[in-house]
């Protein structure tokens, strides 16, 4: 079932839980556009092929705002401001280790490799690497979680979890990148919280929220968002 934040003739706009591919993989599991084309096709009773293109991504193990394409402009378009950083996004992120400073900007100059699918940041500029830019703060600290509000300018593989363990603080259950222990669903401490763009027909500002997860430990934030 999806949870829909926006939906118009040109967008679907959804929560995305963490576990779901938004791209298929190896595995052959069900990805977002699968369960995306179901809905469309039961509700509008669509028997024939129906368009629902990509515009952006988030891992696996994270959750939060995606923005998926009904038609081939919209995506066309929409693929151009996230290329060009016309979007404004909002991540928020849990660690049990404070970062090193409470707020800062963060460059560096990430090199992935596929076969591990891994991502290691570095300080200059290497063969191969791409440039990567955020910044973060950090809100509040209860129990033993740290809560972050992370703001990328770029947006590459897995930027926003090497980046953050480069500051001493990776995201929580997040065991490729430093932290101690996986969470039981194997989810990580990182959330889509908030997109802004440009509507690319309407030409209106779109904002779209998703809420929280109503899973520990972000329960014990739910009330300030």
């Amino acid at each position: 079932m999806l949870d829909v934040l926006y939906e118009d003739n040109h967008l679907l706009v959804v929560n995305k839980p963490a576990g779901l591919l938004v791209q298929g993989d190896a595995t052959g599991d069900v990805t977002l556009p699968d369960l995306a084309k179901e809905y469309l096709r039961e509700k509008y009773n669509k028997p024939g092929n129906i368009f629902v293109g990509v515009v952006h991504r988030l891992d696996r193990p994270v959750s939060g705002v995606v923005v998926l394409a009904k038609t081939s402009k919209a995506l066309a378009r929409m693929n151009e401001l996230f290329r060009s950083n016309k979007t404004t996004k909002t991540y928020l992120a849990i660690s049990l280790q404070k970062p090193n400073q409470t707020e800062a900007r963060l460059e560096h100059w990430l090199v992935k490799d596929p076969a591990k699918n891994i991502t290691k940041a570095f300080s200059s500029e290497k063969p191969g690497s791409q440039r990567a830019e955020l910044r973060y703060k950090l809100l509040m600290h209860r129990e033993q979680y740290y809560l972050m509000q992370v703001n990328p300018v770029t947006g590459r593989p897995h930027q926003i979890r090497v980046q953050m363990a480069s500051q001493k603080s990776p995201l929580l259950g997040d065991v490729k990148y430093g932290a101690p222990a996986l969470l039981p669903d194997k989810r990580i401490g990182l959330h889509a919280y908030q997109l802004e763009f440009e509507h690319p027909v309407q030409k209106t500002t779109i904002k779209i929220t998703a809420p929280l997860p109503n899973v520990q430990p972000w329960k014990i934030f739910r009330q300030d968002f």
